[in-house]
């Protein structure tokens, strides 16, 4: 596995990966890798020749200081998990090489797509998201990127992005890859303690119950269903939405959009879990 750290000796070595057409899919993470991560990297490599993996903590979509100066950096384990999958290329590019004093952002209009669920609990994040995914668009200018369905408003974000400004890479949607037991991966599940890490259960279980009811039930008894369960089991909400799946307004009928899409965040142990479901169609 090439490791690059500046964007030259990346795009140098891409150029000539391009000259033989080798097509190249990209994976953006901030690292602290798990297997959700390793899933991108294993399906990048069913189109892709040249599989660029980045690890960057960008501090441009953390809120606070404190959560960013806390985010773990667990480089040599996730080295050592890129270079087993047989991942073609590292970029761990400093700061100062993704945001040169002269780089100009483009200004993308989000039309609203980042004021609800996440948005509205981190306001500015998917401005950050944007930006970096943005760069590393411009430096890489690969052709396919990859992101996974577990952060779903950050999804249909940058699917937007890339459609509004034309650009041709191709975006893939990788599904949630789960526990055993069901709940979603994340980083954030080792600050779970026991107790808490079996009601963290409870929040995939509720979804899978609400696919079900989908397939006859009307939109709103589905809702009604998963707000009940949520509430019985006293979990702590942050929000449960039903929306379409593309512009992430909220719905009330499954026949008001094509991708119909179950999304909620639930705190337990103070942790905030992310989770979703496609109820309708497919991304």
């Amino acid at each position: 596995m090439y490791i690059f750290k500046t964007v030259s000796d990346l795009q140098q070595y891409l150029h000539t990966q391009k000259k033989q057409a080798k097509r190249i899919g990209f994976v953006p993470t901030m690292g602290a890798l798990h297997r959700g991560h390793l899933n991108l990297v294993e399906r990048a490599f069913d189109d892709s020749d040249v599989v660029v993996c980045s690890i960057f903590v960008n501090p441009t979509q953390f809120g606070e200081a404190n959560d960013l100066d806390n985010y773990p950096r667990p480089i040599e384990s996730d080295i050592q998990k890129l270079e087993q999958l047989g991942c073609t290329v590292l970029f761990l590019p400093a700061v100062s090489e993704m945001y040169p004093k002269d780089l100009v952002s483009p200004s993308v209009d989000l039309k609203g797509l980042d004021s609800s669920m996440e948005g509205a609990h981190r306001p500015g994040h998917f401005a950050g998201v944007v930006q970096v995914i943005l760069r590393f668009l411009e430096i890489l200018q690969p052709d396919f990127l990859y992101m996974g369905q577990k952060d779903y408003q950050q999804f249909a974000v940058i699917k937007y992005v890339l459609h509004l400004l034309q650009l041709k890479t191709q975006l893939v949607c990788v599904p949630i890859v789960r526990e055993e037991d069901g709940l979603a991966m994340s980083s954030r599940n080792i600050r779970l303690s026991p107790a808490g890490r079996q009601r963290a259960r409870l929040i995939s279980q509720m979804l899978f119950k609400a696919k079900e009811y989908a397939a006859t039930k009307s939109l709103e008894e589905v809702k009604k269903y998963a707000l009940t369960f949520l509430d019985q089991h006293q979990l702590e909400v942050d929000y449960f939405t039903i929306i379409d799946g593309d512009s992430l307004e909220n719905i009330d009928s499954f026949d008001k959009a094509t991708t119909v899409t179950a999304c909620t965040t639930v705190r337990i142990d103070g942790v905030r879990l992310l989770d979703n479901i496609i109820l309708r169609e497919s991304i």
